[in-house]
Order: structure tokens, then C-alpha cells, then sequence
């Protein structure tokens, strides 16, 4: 260990001495199980995560609980509904196909990891099936699903993510709005940016732009 840095497996293991329980472990399968396939169906939150030449990317998807599809135990289905278009995750994809993806379902405490790696299709038929308010996502990403485990509550009970009294008071926040105007002020190639309008428009333009 140089210093305190921690930088070889056995410095892990000095500093972290108690091995993981065998429940930690056993919990790990290679497919989707009953069990898992049910907390998938409840879940209307995603976190995926990607990694590509420009770096790593973290990116939520979220729609009704259920909207990530089990077509069968290896395989996962996750239509692409309307963002921004930046299309960070698909880069990373096209170059390095391995993926992971955090569950979260409100008012559980668990949450549920799955590994993998992805490809995307924007074949007709299978957009259809993932039609929303009359609009077909662009594409549909199908994961092969490698590894597949709950993680312990801890976390969550600890943040008190459930609890609406924890929740944040937005005005002490920055707004979108907010932001935008702050950092396109710092850049003298960018033209002013009206930071109230953009916030005034907002709930109405991601109402109509929602699919």
C-alpha cells in the first residue's frame, strides 16, 4: 500500500478483512430467475451504464413499471423513448457492447443489478410492440443478460429515498434554466441564454415531447 492509497488486491483485503457472506454471493445467477423477472416487471426506473472510447456514461431510463421487457431469461428488451438525443449510451455500444443496469423500484428497498452486453435494432415489428401514446421508439436495445443480482437495502434506507419527507425543496435548487444561463454566461462563444423562459417552457415541452 503506498501511503494509505489502496492500490493491489491485497490492500483490499487489509482493509476490508471480512469476506462477503455467502448470500452475497449465491445471489448471483447468470439468467433471469422468477424472483428477478418480477422486480424487473415492477420497476419504472433504470440507471444503464456504458463505457466507449470518449469515456463512460451513466444515463436513466424510466417509463411505466415494466417497460423493460423479459423476453426470455437471457434476454431483456429496452425500447428507447424520447431524450435528448445526445445518444451518449448508443456511441458506447456500437464500440464496446458491455453494459450494467441498476433497478430501482419506489418503496423497495432493494435494488437489482444486471450485467451484460447490448445491440441495438430498430427493426419494425419490434418497435411496434413498444408503441406509447401512439409513438414507436426509434430503436429497441436487447441485452444479454450475464449476471444478475439484488443488492441489500442498505443504501436506500440509509439516503431515505422513499420517504416524501426527505424530498428536496426544489426552489433551493438550481433550475434547469438556471443552469444553463450560469454556463453559457461563462462562454463568450455562446449567446445569452434566457434561463426564465427556458424554465417557463419546460413542463409544457416535456409534457407534449414526453413520446
Amino acid at each position: 500500500m503506498a501511503g494509505d492509497r489502496i492500490t493491489s488486491s491485497e490492500d483490499l483485503t487489509d482493509a476490508y478483512p471480512n469476506p462477503a457472506s455467502p448470500a452475497s454471493l449465491f445471489k448471483e445467477i447468470d439468467h433471469v430467475d422468477e424472483n428477478y423477472a418480477t422486480l424487473i416487471a415492477a420497476s419504472p426506473f433504470v440507471v444503464l451504464a456504458t463505457a466507449g472510447p470518449e469515456g463512460l456514461d451513466c444515463s436513466p431510463r424510466g417509463d411505466a413499471p415494466g417497460f423493460v421487457t423479459v423476453r426470455d431469461s437471457k434476454t431483456l428488451l429496452l425500447p428507447d423513448r424520447r431524450g435528448n438525443n445526445r445518444l451518449d449510451s448508443f456511441r458506447n455500444i456500437l464500440s464496446d457492447n458491455r453494459i450494467g443496469m441498476l433497478f430501482l423500484i419506489p418503496g423497495y428497498g432493494q435494488t437489482l443489478r444486471v450485467n451484460g452486453c447490448a445491440e441495438l435494432s430498430c427493426d419494425p415489428g419490434l418497435c411496434a410492440q413498444f408503441e406509447a401514446a401512439g409513438k414507436r421508439p426509434a430503436s429497441v436495445m436487447i441485452i444479454h443478460v450475464e449476471k444478475v443480482f439484488f443488492q441489500c437495502s442498505r443504501a436506500v434506507v440509509r439516503a431515505e429515498l422513499w420517504n416524501p419527507e426527505r424530498q428536496a425543496d426544489k426552489t433551493s435548487l438550481p433550475s434547469a434554466g438556471t443552469i444553463l444561463r450560469d454556463i453559457t454566461a461563462r462562454n463568450e462563444e455562446i449567446a445569452t441564454f434566457d434561463g426564465q423562459a427556458y424554465d417557463a417552457a419546460l413542463p409544457g415541452r416535456i409534457k407534449a415531447t414526453l413520446y
